[in-house]
């Protein structure tokens, strides 16, 4: 019964994907159909070129960047054997190769996935995800990771990413041409305008398409996790209640903000993490379980239901009723 509500689920989760993406591609493709027809000039192509390939060049390296931000090693299995253990048996069940195993010198407990054709595939957690999570929720967190890995999410964000990018710079140069334009010529330049309008206004509709495709990826490696880990449901409803939790708390001691740059690759959001922690008491002496239900138990306002629309990561409560369903 359970692998048929999994089952049904993921279904659902690549519907919603499907068209969220045919989305994306159809009104880019149409804008840039309308645009090219109506200017006729070679210099919006090379722009094209050149965000485009300066966006292919970023993801080539942005492993290389992620681990000078975030002090990320590759740690030998003989350090960290259980770490390897995990990864190795939930690579195995998930049908791909292994990645690479990583540690990020981060206090704050997360983990994430990334990598590109230069430096191959990588996982990593934080000491702080070590540091607060029992082995049953790394475990689960490790599933969710390789729920990424397996369903190529570095690569379909990169794509997505690299959409809005393009039409927004198209849009800022006819802007800038129309700035710039010689008196004589502004009354030609009033259809550039236009399309500079309609491109900005467009590169916000596809932002907020590629944040909603971030988040539905969230919920699609959260239901590989809980198909490859045993009582994966369970195990990783904890552990996600207690990485807000802890992060949030860390937002009144540290600065969990200064480790959000590449967010998206983070199991959850550290910026949301106080707001979705807020209300949320740890009583001492509260079992896993009862963490989670106090979680649940939090309503989700008209205002967190507004902010989620621009979050990368869904809000934690319903993420967590989601997990239940599948238990």
């Amino acid at each position: 019964m359970i692998f048929t509500v999994i089952y049904m689920s993921i279904i659902r989760l690549r519907l919603s994907m499907a068209t969220t993406l045919a989305l994306i591609i159809g009104l880019t493709t149409l804008f840039f159909t309308v645009a090219l027809a109506f200017l006729e000039v070679f210099d919006i192509f090379t722009l094209g070129v050149f965000v485009v390939s300066f966006n292919i060049l970023q993801w080539l390296i942005a492993p290389y960047i992620v681990d000078a931000m975030y002090g990320v090693q590759e740690v030998p299995r003989s350090e960290m054997p259980r770490l390897y253990d995990i990864v190795e048996r939930l690579s195995g069940r998930s049908g791909i190769n292994m990645p690479r195993v990583m540690l990020a010198n981060i206090p704050i407990p997360n983990a994430f996935a990334y990598g590109s054709p230069l430096t191959g595939t990588r996982v990593a957690v934080t000491t702080g995800l070590l540091r607060t999570l029992e082995d049953e929720e790394v475990e689960a967190v490790i599933g969710h990771e390789l729920g990424h890995v397996k369903h190529g999410d570095v690569q379909v964000m990169m794509f997505v990413s690299v959409l809005p990018a393009l039409i927004y710079y198209i849009g800022y140069s006819l802007y800038l041409s129309t700035t710039y334009s010689r008196r004589g010529e502004r009354s030609s330049s009033s259809g550039a305008a236009l399309l500079g309008s309609v491109s900005m206004l467009l590169y916000f509709i596809l932002t907020l398409l590629s944040l909603n495709l971030s988040r539905l990826r969230e919920y699609y490696a959260d239901r590989h996790s809980v198909s490859v880990v045993d009582d994966g449901a369970r195990k990783l409803s904890e552990a996600l209640a207690k990485i807000v939790t802890y992060t949030g708390r860390m937002g009144k001691v540290s600065d969990a903000r200064a480790f959000s740059n590449f967010k998206a690759l983070f199991i959850a959001d550290p910026d949301t993490a106080k707001r979705d922690a807020a209300g949320v008491e740890m009583m001492r002496g509260d079992g896993d379980q009862r963490l989670v239900e106090r979680v649940l138990s939090s309503k989700v306002s008209g205002f967190d239901s507004f902010f989620e629309v621009f979050s990368t990561h869904p809000n934690i409560v319903k993420r967590l009723r989601e997990l239940q369903s599948l238990r």
